[in-house]
């Protein structure tokens, strides 16, 4: 089966995730079979082969993906979603399947995400460990496995224990635990929510995690707040996330980062790039374009709300 034929196959079939090759940049797709929230991740991303400083996860992935394509066998396996972590039925087995395609390539990542177990986040009766978006209600989602993963190593340098991590649309609570994990109890992981019921329900999920004796000591917290306002009572943060497009970086957020910060935001309307913002130890602030992405819109509670 050529490579062409197996891509329009996996599209057709799974709309929720297929891959895509274009010259020498290769590119991985992947669609939800929800819209995701305002405060979560991407109703729709690809992750393309842009200047880094060492190989994306995401190319490790397309190569892992395009090299199965040499056989019919496993040109096969790909159209019938066997390569995706939906096949995985427990958190472990979940990580080490991103492990396997290069999703995580950090020890720290894939250890905090075998430690803050998934299934503890979605709704009762979901899937936890496919890799795909799930919704959690008020018009919100709770974001795919690789792109908490990708977010993770994006952010890995600036979530060293005793640093600060703001995580905006916190939504279940599952990124703003892990972060918390990283940054341990001498550092503060904060999300911000402004569904109240999603805070509520988040700070019951992380009870259950491990990240709960931080979550009891305040080194984590759950604040109901417009997330483009950022959380300024205990900035400056190492590390913002972000996750939903905005129509240009919120300049609240830009400066309760930190220098020597990173944050990870969405940015765009109809065609949106997940920025990389690094602000610099003189304060002044260098933007890159990470990958093409798809999110739902940064908005207003009102707004997500009544979305349809």
């Amino acid at each position: 089966m050529s490579k062409r034929r197996a891509v329009l196959l996996l599209r057709e079939r799974f709309r929720s995730s297929f891959f895509a090759h274009h010259r020498d940049r290769r590119t991985s797709i992947h669609r939800p079979r929800a819209v995701d929230s305002p405060h979560c991740s991407s109703a729709a991303t690809y992750s393309s082969s842009r200047s880094r400083a060492s190989p994306r996860p995401a190319m490790e992935v397309l190569r892992s993906i395009f090299s199965c394509f040499s056989s019919p066998r496993s040109a096969a396996l790909a159209h019938n979603g066997l390569w995706s972590s939906g096949a995985s039925e427990k958190n472990k087995a979940m990580v080490e399947q991103l492990q396997r395609y290069g999703v995580i390539k950090s020890a720290k990542v894939a250890e905090v995400m075998e430690a803050i177990d998934r299934g503890l986040f979605v709704p009762p009766g979901a899937s936890p460990y496919f890799d795909s978006p799930m919704a959690i209600g008020y018009n919100a989602t709770i974001s795919a496995p690789h792109m908490h993963a990708a977010c993770l190593e994006l952010l890995e340098d600036h979530l060293q224990p005793g640093m600060r991590a703001l995580d905006v649309g916190s939504g279940t609570g599952y990124l703003t635990a892990c972060f918390a994990l990283m940054v341990g109890p001498e550092g503060r992981a904060v999300g911000v929510e402004h569904i109240p019921e999603l805070v509520a329900s988040s700070t019951e999920n992380i009870k259950k995690s491990a990240a709960d004796p931080q979550l009891k000591d305040g080194s984590l917290s759950i604040h109901i707040a417009d997330g483009r306002e950022g959380w300024p009572e205990l900035a400056p943060y190492d590390c913002i996330h972000v996750g939903a497009a905005a129509p240009q970086i919120p300049e609240a957020l830009i400066e309760q980062l930190k220098p020597g910060g990173r944050m990870v935001i969405p940015v765009g309307t109809v065609f949106q790039e997940l920025k990389v913002v690094d602000k610099k130890l003189d304060g002044t602030v260098s933007v890159r374009d990470e990958t093409s992405v798809r999110y739902v819109p940064l908005t207003s509670k009102d707004a997500q709300l009544h979305s349809n």
